[in-house]
């Protein structure tokens, strides 16, 4: 007696499963790897580290991925098509903290974030299943487009310059730094009469910074972008789907002919090492930071809710409230190892959601592929510092689109909004997206509020998500149809 499997269940042939695999694995691959680059840099750490940080995340993107889509004891894994990878959601609270501490300091107080956000989320996991009510797509469009908006300036700092340090705008006259140190030494002199330089004195930027929108370095950008869009528009299938990817390809061929690029750190770097526990910082725990991004996974993981029921309509395969919970418990599984082998939260990738629906492939066994495939590109030194060399001139260009899209989504899931009959979901948008430009627009606005508040309310993303929760349920109360959230999460391609 037969009986009949289950298309999530089927297991295809090795080379049709690892094919299918590895397409899982571009489609996300300039995504898993864009937030370390951007964490790393904030933080201002070494390049090597940056590049273990890229190794790492690769690393337990796989590691995690095959929990969730095999499915580990009876309390972790969905066991539906999931790829797992770093939620950009994390990265603003992030570069907040790198902004505050940089270094490995700041790195530890990251990790230990990241640490407490994932034993805070395994303790909660079986509530925010029950929680989808209280964020219907009027919500979290908001709060991704939001995301979107608030990411948008790394890409564009990532092409012209930061606004501080070396590739700011202005830089100090080079003669009045002279004369500030021949000051500062004439002051310091025996038997001299001069006041000591006051702490913290010094020359304001006054002239413009050749460094700063390079014309050599945004051409560059533009190049990528323009291979991007061409891409998106001419390509079809699987190619088109990589389109970032092989933007970026091509900006580091650009670059490479061009001598921008130093390949030293990759022939330095090994073939092979494996991704150990704490190896960039020990993990500092700060109670408000946790707090701060549990929040953020709190959000995440209602995302992931309407993720697992879109896949279960997709698939054709129902999900238990059981089923739920053991999803979103490795969710917050997946970022407690991200904070013990030093990287950050991780959630289910919507873009892979959505190559699911355009291939039509349902078997779980491609993922697990997917991630074991991540897993050996973690293990691969060498390609960690090959991405770790690209100029950020050519991650800009894609920044642009990788970020611009996660704000597109938000804008998608809003589209199923009824704005015509309920005109107060149109205050809700509008107020919620006023407070999470705050921190952008005047970021000082902090500077007279208790310092033990700073983390909450220096994100936007995180102002913005308490605003459009709250004003929701003044507006109009909570219900418990989870279809809404189920068709926004089947558009989200892009998160």
């Amino acid at each position: 007696m037969s009986s009949s499997v289950h298309p999530v269940d089927e297991k295809l042939p090795l080379g049709k499963v690892t094919t299918l695999g590895l397409q899982h694995v571009l489609v996300m691959y300039a995504g898993a790897v864009a937030v370390p680059l951007i964490v790393g840099r904030a933080l201002n750490l070494a390049p090597e580290q940056v590049a273990h940080l890229i190794s790492a995340d690769l690393f337990v993107c796989g590691l995690v991925t095959l929990i969730q889509a095999m499915g580990a004891t009876q309390w972790f894994g969905i066991k539906l098509p999931v790829m797992m990878g770093v939620t950009f959601a994390s990265v603003a609270p992030m570069i907040s903290m790198a902004q505050a501490t940089g270094g490995q300091a700041g790195a530890g107080l990251i990790f230990g974030s990241v640490i407490g956000a994932g034993i805070v989320s395994l303790l909660i996991a079986p509530l925010i299943s029950r929680m989808l009510r209280f964020f219907p797509p009027v919500v979290t469009g908001t709060i991704i487009a939001v995301i979107g908006i608030s990411l948008m300036r790394v890409g564009i700092n990532w092409i012209f310059g930061n606004p501080v340090g070396p590739t700011a705008p202005s830089m100090p006259n080079p003669e009045h730094l002279k004369w500030l140190a021949d000051a500062q030494s004439a002051a310091g002199a025996p038997g001299s009469s001069l006041p000591p330089i006051p702490k913290g004195f010094a020359v304001v930027p006054t002239i413009p910074n050749p460094k700063y929108a390079d014309l050599t370095g945004v051409a560059i950008s533009g190049a990528v972008l323009a291979t991007i869009l061409l891409i998106a528009r001419f390509a079809k299938g699987f190619l088109a789907n990589v389109s970032v990817l092989a933007g970026i390809v091509v900006g580091g061929i650009i670059t490479a002919a061009m001598g921008l690029m130093d390949f030293h750190k990759v022939t330095n770097a090994a073939w092979f090492d494996l991704v150990l526990p704490f190896e960039i910082a020990t993990p500092v725990f700060d109670p408000v930071l946790i707090l701060t991004m549990s929040l953020v996974m709190v959000v995440v993981m209602i995302e992931s809710v309407g993720m697992f029921l879109a896949l279960s309509d997709m698939t054709g395969k129902e999900v238990s409230q059981d089923d739920l919970t053991r999803g979103l418990r490795t969710d917050g599984l997946g970022t407690l190892l991200g904070g013990i082998f030093n990287t950050f939260p991780y959630t289910s990738f919507s873009q892979n959601v959505g190559l699911v629906a355009v291939t039509g492939v349902k078997s779980r066994w491609v993922c697990v592929a997917g991630g074991v495939i991540l897993i050996v590109l973690g293990i691969l030194p060498k390609m960690a510092a090959l991405i770790e060399s690209l100029p950020t001139v050519v991650l800009g260009g894609a920044g642009l689109v990788m970020f611009g899209m996660v704000a597109a989504t938000g804008i998608r899931i809003l589209s199923n909004v009824d704005f015509q009959k309920n005109r107060n979901n149109a205050m809700i948008v509008a107020v919620s997206i006023g407070v999470g430009m705050i921190p952008l627009v005047a970021p000082n606005f902090r500077q007279w509020m208790p310092h033990a508040i700073h983390p909450l309310i220096e994100s936007g993303i995180l102002l913005a998500s308490l605003s459009a929760v709250l004003l929701n349920i003044f507006f109009n109360g909570t219900t418990s149809d989870t279809s809404a959230a189920v068709r926004a999460a089947a558009q989200a391609d892009a998160h």
